[in-house]
């Protein structure tokens, strides 16, 4: 559920529609239905927060088209299904657990979504922190109430990571590669990392509601990546200069509208499978008895892998950590 919407908030969606383009000051006024004097206060303010809105005399008002600062107002617009429940926070701990907060307090429903600009402990698969520098990627988490079991959760995974792939495809051009079960990468170097939890029913197992935090890493750090992500770690562009034609507002609507699409129905997407940087390769496998290596022979309907053993024997992976062998 949307709240209640204030004229610095509907100017600014007003503006990220038109994007580049003039307004007259009384066409905004007519459009929100308020005074010249609120559209003028309005302004002032969202200057104050760092958007470049140009004006004009008797020419009204542009927000610059190369404004790419993260917002709600510049999301929603782009949303298959805009009334819903959506955060944008300047920093939060993690967006997965400040929206599965939401989704129990009943605020949130399917299809909200929780962003930040830089989380302080974000986190990946087996309690593993997940980098979150400021104002470098997408760190969002969507809510979701799909028909199914805890068992169908790595195929609510698999369909994320499609998601990504097919939002970035879209908006840049460039192919992701999916390395089972969570991960995708490019140009080699892990970019996105996708996190699902499950609120079940105890008695039935059904999901009550699913979070799903993905982690997409736009352009590389200032600083670059801590010295134990050196070499594992990337980014889509290496620096904010060259990411500066991406609409990142654009780009988290993407994100947001394909993973609502693919998880109409549970099922592994053929994307997931066409992309899979492991089938057919040699993989090591981390589990709680160590490690050891196998052949990754195929993803099973479900999301878990058929692997072949160093025996000659056959077995399937559901939760285990998995690496290529170079």
């Amino acid at each position: 559920m949307r709240t209640k919407i204030t004229v610095k908030s509907r100017l600014l969606e007003l503006l990220e529609k038109n994007k580049g383009t003039v307004i007259s000051g009384e066409k905004i006024a007519e459009e929100l239905q308020c005074t010249r004097a609120a559209v003028w206060k309005a302004v002032k303010t969202l200057r104050e927060e760092g958007y470049e809105i140009a004006a004009g005399s008797n020419k009204g008002y542009m927000l610059s088209a190369e404004s790419n600062k993260l917002a709600e107002e510049g999301i929603r617009p782009f949303l298959s299904k805009p009334d819903v429940f959506l955060k944008v926070y300047p920093e939060t701990e993690s967006t997965n657990r400040t929206a599965k907060q939401a989704a129990i307090s009943g605020e949130a429903k399917h299809g909200s979504a929780v962003l930040a600009y830089r989380q302080t402990e974000g986190r990946g698969r087996r309690g593993r922190k997940f980098y979150s520098p400021y104002d470098a990627g997408l760190y969002l988490s969507v809510i979701l109430e799909p028909e199914g079991s805890l068992q169908e959760s790595l195929v609510l995974t698999a369909e994320a990571a499609v998601a990504v792939y097919k939002a970035v495809k879209e908006l840049t051009g460039k192919d992701l590669d999916i390395k089972w079960v969570n991960d995708l990468y490019y140009c080699g170097k892990k970019v996105c990392g996708i996190l699902t939890e499950a609120v079940t029913d105890f008695e039935s197992g059904d999901i009550e509601f699913a979070v799903v935090g993905i982690g997409l890493n736009i352009y590389e750090p200032e600083k670059g990546y801590p010295s134990e992500l050196d070499g594992i770690a990337g980014a889509l562009y290496k620096s904010q200069e060259e990411a500066s034609g991406i609409n990142r507002n654009q780009l988290a609507a993407a994100v947001i509208n394909h993973l609502l699409r693919e998880t109409q129905k549970l099922c592994i997407p053929g994307e997931y499978i066409d992309r899979s940087m492991v089938v057919g390769r040699r993989i090591c496998i981390m589990d709680n008895s160590g490690e050891r290596t196998a052949k990754a022979l195929q993803i099973c309907r479900d999301g878990r892998l058929k692997v072949l053993e160093k025996d000659g024997s056959e077995s399937i992976l559901s939760y285990e950590e998995v690496s290529l062998k170079i």
